[in-house]
C-alpha cells in the first residue's frame, strides 16, 4: 500500500511538471468593456464617436476579440492600454461591417518608439517608415507601427491620413493572399476592371496636381487602395463630395457608408 501511494505521488509530481500547458492569450482582456476605455475611444477615435449606441457596443466587442487574439509588443517602448486600443481600432474600422472577419495572417503587432527603415532599424539614415506589413520569414505574420505615428493618425482628423487604417487595409487586401490593390474577396470579377480604370484616371489627376488625394497613392495599386481608404474613413463627407465615384466603390468594398454614420 505504501509503495502504491509512493508510486502515485511520483506520477502526480511528474504530471504537474510535464502536463500540457494551456495556450495563454496575448492579453487578459476584461469580460466587460471598461468605462475608461469607452471614454478614450469617444475622445480619440472619431469613427467610434459617430456610431449609435448599438454599433458602439459592436465596435467594443470587436476590440476585445482582436485584443484576445493578437499580441501587441513594444520594441524599446512601453505599450499602454491606449496604444492597444488604437491598434485594435485601426484593425476594426475597415472590417466593421464584416462581423466574423479575422485577420488570419496576423499574429503580432510591434510598436516602435519612432520611425524606422526598411530593415526595421531605429538608427541611421533612411528612417522614414511609419508602418509596415511584414513579409517573409519571421516577419510574415507581423505588422509594425511607429507608436507616435499611430497616435498622430487619430489625433489629426483633418489630414486624411491614418497609418493604422492604412496598414490594416493592406491586410484586408491580403485576404485573397495578395496585396495588390484588388480586393477580390469583396469585389466580383465584373467590378475589378472598372476599379482598375478608376485607379488609372485618379492617378493621372494626382500626377497633374488636380487632386487632393495624397500623392503617395501613385506608388502602385496597393498603395492607392490604402491611401484612398485612409481618406474614406477619416474625411468621408469630403471624400464623397470630391470623389463620388471612388466613394461609391469603397462603400461597396468595405460595405460601409461612413459619411452617414450618425448617432
Amino acid at each position: 500500500m505504501v509503495q502504491l501511494l509512493f508510486l502515485l505521488a511520483i506520477v502526480f509530481a511528474f504530471w504537474l511538471v510535464f502536463r500540457p500547458k494551456k495556450k495563454k492569450s496575448p492579453l487578459q482582456v476584461p469580460s466587460e468593456f471598461p468605462s475608461e476605455w469607452r471614454s478614450f475611444l469617444q475622445s480619440k477615435v472619431l469613427f467610434y464617436s459617430q456610431l449609435n449606441s448599438a454599433k458602439k457596443e459592436t465596435f467594443e466587442n470587436d476590440i476585445l476579440r482582436f485584443l484576445a487574439r493578437v499580441k501587441i509588443t513594444g520594441v524599446k517602448t512601453h505599450v499602454t492600454d491606449e496604444d492597444r486600443l488604437l491598434v485594435a481600432s485601426s484593425a476594426v474600422i475597415p472590417v466593421f461591417a464584416f462581423p466574423d472577419w479575422e485577420y488570419s495572417s496576423l499574429y503580432e503587432v510591434l510598436l516602435y518608439p519612432d520611425l524606422f527603415d526598411s530593415n526595421f532599424q531605429l538608427e541611421g539614415q533612411g528612417r522614414g517608415i511609419s508602418g509596415m506589413v511584414g513579409s517573409g520569414g519571421v516577419m510574415n505574420n507581423v505588422v509594425i507601427f511607429s507608436k507616435p505615428a499611430l497616435h498622430l493618425g487619430f489625433d489629426n482628423t483633418t489630414d486624411k491620413k491614418n497609418v493604422g487604417i492604412h496598414e490594416f487595409v493592406h491586410l484586408f487586401d491580403k485576404a485573397d493572399n495578395y496585396i495588390d490593390g484588388l480586393p477580390k474577396v469583396v469585389l466580383d470579377n465584373q467590378a475589378i476592371l472598372p476599379w482598375i480604370e478608376q485607379i488609372r484616371l485618379k492617378t493621372q489627376d494626382i500626377l497633374k496636381g488636380k487632386s487632393d488625394i495624397n500623392p503617395y497613392a501613385v506608388t502602385n495599386d496597393q498603395e492607392f487602395l490604402a491611401v484612398v481608404s485612409e481618406y474614406f474613413f477619416e474625411r468621408p463627407k469630403l471624400f464623397k463630395k470630391k470623389h463620388p465615384d471612388l466613394y461609391s466603390t469603397l462603400s461597396t468594398v468595405f460595405n460601409q457608408d461612413p459619411a452617414t454614420n450618425t448617432k
